[in-house]
């Protein structure tokens, strides 16, 4: 008599990683770091308007910037992947917090000054941008990891929501420089929030490398994975392809063809929603060929640039943009997920931060030749290559061995 089969009890529901204390206040200072990353362009440009702020200065300053940003990702980087993630959050955050009355001290009175304050800012923000992804993986468990970037997607998307207009409806109680300080405490609970990760094995060694050497480890590091170089390389192009058609292109439509501005807003709102939907939708999500579903997503982008293109109603081209905010959060979650169980732990800030170096770094260069194009060529011709390479990269990432599953294992290992 053969005794009958045993079933194991069901799983227990995972709890939800925004009700874990840790994650919670890692969550909390990444969402301030989001408004005040957001916020300060627009207090910039209210000083513009209150005649603080020259539009020459404006762009001197945002460009100091953009220039500390790219110097200090990859700097972060290394030292995250060095010393203590946490202990890179707080120093970053507290220099971009630093910034903040360096900033109102030169409203008005020194451009120079402003500029100088503005790279220590972003430097700030560059250095905690790959700590914070690191210290994501050292504070979730792999198991719940996407359901944790989901969240810190979110709250990417609300505060790029949220930032500007919260900026505009205080600029009616106070002046540019209150706004300021006001940005300058939200880096200082970004610093302060987070608290500490899992241990992780000492990386200490007798002698180290260079700066440059130990960011070579992680560029070599990055391509010990094929899907990740050929992820990010889809990911660049469509940034400085599609990004750059809804800066330049989308207003200059919505003035042109539409003959409002109201097409621009609508648009850049319905991709803020649609990221946002496409995050909540992620979280829960769980398809099999997890790599070849986050490049369809990232595929979609092409989708704005070929509405924008095309003569069609107003109404599409909003869908348009709402179908890549949806989809470049299909991609984006998965993308943070997948490099974290993938990358070698003690080389993941490197990596992370030539993701944001290469992706994000190359968009201003996208954004510089996109509008010259347009004079030369035409707004279509243009338009028609920024769609072309949207839909092309990924499918051309696709094809690499290692992209279906973005792991470097096979068969359902890779899915789980």
């Amino acid at each position: 008599m053969t005794s009958s089969p045993t079933h194991a009890p069901p799983a227990p529901p995972q709890r939800p990683v925004l009700r874990e204390p840790a994650f919670l206040r890692l969550w909390s200072g990444t969402t301030a770091s989001g408004l005040a990353t957001w916020a300060l362009p627009f207090v910039l440009g209210l000083a513009v308007l209150q005649r603080d702020l020259s539009a020459t200065g404006l762009g001197l300053v945002l460009a100091a910037r953009t220039g500390g940003f790219l110097l200090a990702v990859a700097v972060g980087g290394v030292l995250a992947d060095r010393h203590s993630r946490r202990a890179v959050v707080l120093w970053s955050g507290l220099a971009a917090a630093a910034a903040a009355p360096l900033l109102a001290a030169g409203l008005g009175r020194s451009t120079a000054l402003m500029a100088a304050a503005a790279v220590l800012a972003g430097a700030g923000q560059g250095a905690c941008r790959p700590a914070f992804q690191a210290l994501t993986a050292e504070t979730v468990d792999p198991d719940r990891r996407q359901q944790a970037n989901a969240a810190m997607t979110f709250s990417v998307r609300v505060s790029a929501l949220l930032g500007p207009s919260l900026a505009t409806m205080l600029a009616a109680f106070f002046d540019s420089s209150a706004l300021l300080l006001g940005i300058g405490a939200l880096w200082l609970i970004a610093a302060l929030a987070p608290g500490r990760g899992a241990p992780r094995d000492s990386v200490e060694t007798p002698q180290r490398a260079s700066l440059l050497g130990e960011f070579m480890e992680g560029v070599r590091e990055a391509r010990r994975h094929p899907w990740f170089l050929a992820g990010l390389a889809a990911l660049t192009a469509v940034i400085a392809t599609g990004y750059s058609a809804t800066g330049v292109a989308l207003p200059l439509i919505s003035r042109d063809r539409y003959d409002t501005g109201v097409v621009l807003a609508a648009a850049t709102t319905a991709y803020t929603l649609g990221a946002l939907g496409g995050a909540l939708l992620i979280a829960r999500w769980r398809p099999r060929s997890q790599g070849w579903a986050a490049l369809a997503g990232l595929a979609a982008y092409g989708f704005a640039p070929l509405a924008l293109m095309l003569p069609v109603h107003p109404a599409v081209v909003v869908a348009a943009y709402a179908v890549a905010g949806v989809g470049i959060e299909l991609f984006n979650v998965p993308w943070f997920t997948a490099t974290q169980r993938e990358v070698a732990p003690d080389k993941l800030a490197r990596v992370s931060s030539l993701d944001f170096l290469l992706s994000y770094g190359l968009a201003p260069v996208g954004l510089a030749v996109i509008a010259p194009a347009i004079g030369a060529f035409g707004t279509g011709p243009v338009l028609a290559v920024c769609a072309a390479t949207c839909f092309l990269a990924p499918l051309a990432a696709g094809t690499v061995r290692t992209a279906r599953h973005f792991s470097r294992g096979t068969g359902e290992a890779a899915v789980s």
